[in-house]
């Protein structure tokens, strides 16, 4: 299979994060996930700041953000991200458990790739996060100045 890049899943959930680490794992659909439990983390993460501050690879190639997490929401990481030149052609993948039509226009307002709602079952939550894995990692054809080798 392909050599897919690092994703990063800013999620807060323990078992969402227990799941989709599982799944992507099983279909062999990235090379490293790098997971964070707030939004401020994933923003230290992206400006290579505080824990991050010597980070020296690449940037992801996916970043799956949760709209409800604690100190900074996903609205916030994703405006910041789309207003980054550096960052803005990463996409996002709003992977949450809200239907607020609010959410859903704002995360789309500022620039989400694609907004999934988290399903409740088991079995079509891991088949969710191998449809996004597929299509994100491996069919979907990005810009090339986004793609910056690993170092």
């Amino acid at each position: 299979m392909t050599q897919v890049g690092r994703i990063l899943f800013a999620e807060d959930n323990l078992n969402d994060i227990e799941l989709t680490l599982d799944a992507l794992a099983e279909h062999h659909l990235a090379n490293e996930v790098v997971v964070v439990r707030d939004g401020a983390e994933a923003l230290d993460y992206l400006y290579r700041r505080g824990a991050y501050a010597l980070r020296t690879n690449a940037d992801p190639v996916l970043i799956l953000l949760d709209i409800r997490m604690p100190k900074v929401d996903g609205l916030e990481v994703l405006r910041q991200i789309k207003h980054d030149d550096r960052l803005k052609l990463i996409p996002v993948v709003m992977m949450t458990s809200s239907q607020e039509e609010q959410d859903i226009v704002e995360s789309y307002r500022l620039g989400v790739n694609a907004y999934v709602l988290k399903p409740i079952n088991f079995s079509q939550f891991i088949e969710a996060v191998k449809t996004l894995g597929l299509f994100w990692l491996i069919l979907n054809q990005p810009p090339p100045e986004s793609r910056t080798p690993e170092s």
